[in-house]
């Protein structure tokens, strides 16, 4: 560990080279003026030479150019110095220097003459302290720089099972809502609505004729037509609960928390209007000559004793009716 000596006595910086070469302290700094040991120290501003790095500084108090009392203050004043021991060499042991020192930012303080044994226990005694800040900040350092990476881990893993969700919850074509979710989520909605006795409705929609769609223009058609459809309905279920489904083949799903038969009524119409906007031709669909859908329509206040399939039967059962009186329509279920 380097020691930095700060005296302007050529004798004394002898004697401490003997003295402390007896504990094997070998890397030692002598200067004999504060303004040497501020360029050490990097204190002077100019960037040469560059500072050194001390782990204890030894400082006279009676030196020629600046009062060492005044040289440690400024040395403690500087953060990367707040840790590095320094002890006063003096022969002045008086109240009130030891007390300016001290303040000034102090450790201990030797007595002149320098005595061996007093000197060699002060500088073992304050290396072992410093040599266990420099342990406990390289530890801390460490364990920030673990929390960190920690923290950058939680994010990234977080950020995977998010993602890892979404997957698990789309639909792979389209990007709505797959068949898992719509089951697993109209049931919460469903129980939630129970508890609050409150209405929940459910949109059944199927795209008309889309095995002739499939026949006429492909596949490849047939699945962007899907994509379309899906963008389109989703346009139309904006308030927050609200979400479309695929659930399946060509038929789609939209749950409506906390709507009544009416509120229901006016999203299955706008979703007729987003699908009519869309203006896809459809050669296999008759007269209206683009794709249409038609939508069942059912809306329940959730009771105890019934269970959340009771209302996608009745969408269903809608749904059907709509085919039957000639599609591109919406049905609404009977309660």
């Amino acid at each position: 560990m380097k020691i930095l000596i700060v005296d302007d006595s050529v004798h004394v910086h002898r004697q401490l080279q003997v003295f402390l070469a007896v504990d094997g302290y070998s890397d030692l700094v002598f200067v004999s003026s504060a303004a040497e040991a501020f360029r050490c120290l990097g204190l002077e501003g100019d960037g040469h030479p560059p500072p050194i790095s001390v782990d204890l500084i030894l400082m006279d108090i009676e030196l020629d150019d600046i009062c060492g009392i005044e040289v440690t203050r400024r040395i403690k004043g500087e953060p990367s110095f707040t840790d590095v021991p320094v002890v006063m060499v003096t022969a002045d042991t008086s109240p009130e220097s030891l007390s300016k020192a001290f303040e000034a930012g102090a450790v201990d303080y030797i007595n002149k003459p320098i005595r061996k044994i007093e000197l060699l226990a002060r500088v073992r005694s304050l290396l072992r302290l410093r040599q266990e800040t420099l342990t406990r900040k390289a530890w801390e350092a460490d364990l920030v720089k673990l929390a960190a990476k920690l923290e950058h881990t939680n994010r990234e893993l977080q950020h995977a099972n998010e993602t890892l969700a979404r997957i698990a919850a789309s639909d792979g074509l389209t990007g709505v809502a797959n068949r898992r979710y719509f089951d697993k989520t109209l049931a919460q909605e469903w129980r939630r609505a129970q508890r609050r006795e409150l209405d929940i409705a459910v949109l059944m929609l199927d795209i008309d004729h889309f095995k002739r769609y499939n026949d006429t223009y492909g596949h490849q058609a047939g699945d962007a037509c899907i994509c379309q459809v899906a963008n389109a309905l989703t346009s139309v279920a904006r308030r927050a609960g609200e979400f479309v489904a695929r659930y399946g083949g060509e038929e789609f799903a939209i749950v409506l928390p906390e709507t009544d038969l009416l509120g229901a009524t006016l999203v299955a119409q706008q979703a007729l209007a987003a699908i009519a906007e869309l203006g896809l031709p459809h050669a296999g669909q008759g007269a209206s000559g683009q794709v249409t859908i038609s939508i069942g329509v059912a809306s329940r206040q959730a009771r105890q004793n019934e269970h959340w399939e009771s209302l996608i039967q009745a969408a269903d059962e809608a749904l059907y009716l709509a085919k039957r009186q000639g599609r591109n329509r919406l049905e609404v279920a009977e309660h």
